[in-house]
């Protein structure tokens, strides 16, 4: 079974307030089924009326962390992917929120895999996986400066209590 397999025939629900964005996701995410919402009223008439596997959330334009609590009442994993967003912030608030992941737009073409990582760790029972925050550790770096997880060490706690793993667990990672 192939990596992506998992992603076949899934119920997603991409919100974003770009059109070319939802059109690069519903490309990237072809074999599965696309919900797109340009905005929040959108997204919840979906949110209302579907039942999805996952969700793949903007944060800026379309009230993205309004809908991260929506969709974590409902028990639908989520996904928060950020270009104007993207902070350490950020990427905290989307943890303590329980996004499964955090992913800059500049990222948008390994969304497959990602999403594939995420619900198999939710197919699994696991909590969310970790995968994407080693994946992208040097772009954080890169983009927060070398010292950015000493500078904010309340991700550690973050990841710790919403991604239910140890601090052994995250030592590589720090």
């Amino acid at each position: 079974m192939g990596e992506l397999d998992i992603l076949e025939g899934k119920r997603i629900l991409v919100v974003d307030d770009e059109q070319d964005i939802l059109e690069t996701l519903e490309e990237l995410l072809d074999m599965c089924l696309i919900d797109k919402a340009p905005n929040y009223d959108t997204a919840m008439k979906f949110l209302n009326k579907n039942v999805y596997d996952l969700a793949i959330l903007d944060i800026m334009g379309v009230r993205g962390y309004d809908l991260l609590e929506e969709t974590r009442k409902r028990g639908i994993p989520a996904v928060m992917l950020t270009a104007h967003a993207l902070s350490p912030e950020n990427l905290i608030r989307s943890v303590k929120g329980g996004a499964q992941a955090y992913l800059p737009k500049d990222k948008i073409s390994e969304i497959p895999s990602y999403v594939a990582e995420v619900l198999k760790a939710v197919q699994e029972g696991k909590g969310a996986p970790l995968g994407w925050f080693k994946k992208l550790n040097p772009f954080f770096e890169k983009k927060f400066g070398s010292d950015w997880k000493e500078k904010h060490k309340d991700l550690w706690e973050a990841l710790e209590q919403t991604y239910r793993v140890s601090r052994k667990d995250l030592e590589p990672l720090m």
